[in-house]
């Protein structure tokens, strides 16, 4: 969607600030030994605390309030009893829906101690959404935005998973623009356009599959996976960041 009015800005805003609380709130009780399940309880309270809704769950029926990824699951493991090790990472991937406005984030976790190249992973995935936020302007092709992320994760020795992708939102989880992590001749931005800016990397070559559970996306040579992700309104200067 793009923003009409200050209302639908404030709106999401108000989105956006439970959908950081709750990865907040889910971030300080990753240890070893709790399940993703309790982990996604911990953003149903949230939800309910201010009245907010899953997104997965409104527009894909998916079968968690959160998605819940550890190592080679890339995006969209579904929360249950599974309990967390020493040394995994998880993503913990939120969207809310409040009051017809959707706002989506996404941080990576480490579960305890974990070895340096999974902490040089969540660096390049978090350095090269830094870098995909100060490519978003409005007026550059989207195709600058995939470019500046996947020169960075390149850079850093990784691979971006093609097959995801950034994506416009508002009125609900998935709108246009696509925003891959790649350079491509893709639409121009414009002012006041909210999209996602989510680098998806890999430790690996970044090819993936769908798991037998029709949701989780894994990498087929088994590599960790790091995931950063931001909700922002398109502007002429920096972007708006809804869910910081």
């Amino acid at each position: 969607m793009s923003i009409d009015s200050p209302d639908e800005l404030a709106a999401l805003r108000a989105a956006g600030r439970v959908v950081a609380e709750a990865i907040r709130e889910m971030a300080r009780r990753v240890r070893p030994g709790v399940s993703t399940g309790e982990l996604d309880d911990v953003a149903a309270q949230v939800f309910k605390r201010y009245g907010a809704r899953s997104g997965p769950q409104l527009d894909y029926d998916f079968p968690g309030v959160t998605c819940l990824s550890v190592d080679d699951e890339a995006v969209h493991g579904i929360p249950g009893p599974r309990r967390l090790r020493e040394g995994q990472l998880i993503k913990l991937d939120v969207t809310a829906e409040l009051d017809g406005f959707y706002a989506d984030a996404c941080r990576t976790v480490p579960v305890g101690r974990v070895r340096p190249r999974e902490q040089r992973l969540m660096a390049a995935s978090q350095s090269a959404l830094k870098r995909g936020l100060e490519a978003a302007t409005a007026g550059v092709n989207v195709g600058v935005v995939g470019k500046a992320v996947n020169d960075e994760v390149s850079r850093r020795g990784f691979s971006v998973i093609e097959e995801l992708a950034g994506h416009g939102i508002g009125r609900k989880i998935h709108e246009e623009p696509d925003v891959p992590n790649i350079d491509w001749d893709g639409p121009t931005l414009t002012d006041g356009l909210v999209i996602t800016i989510e680098p998806i990397i890999a430790a690996g070559d970044g090819e993936v599959y769908m798991h037998d559970d029709g949701w989780t996306v894994k990498t087929y040579d088994g590599s960790s996976c790091a995931h950063f992700e931001h909700t922002i309104v398109i502007t002429e200067a920096a972007p708006i960041l809804l869910t910081a």
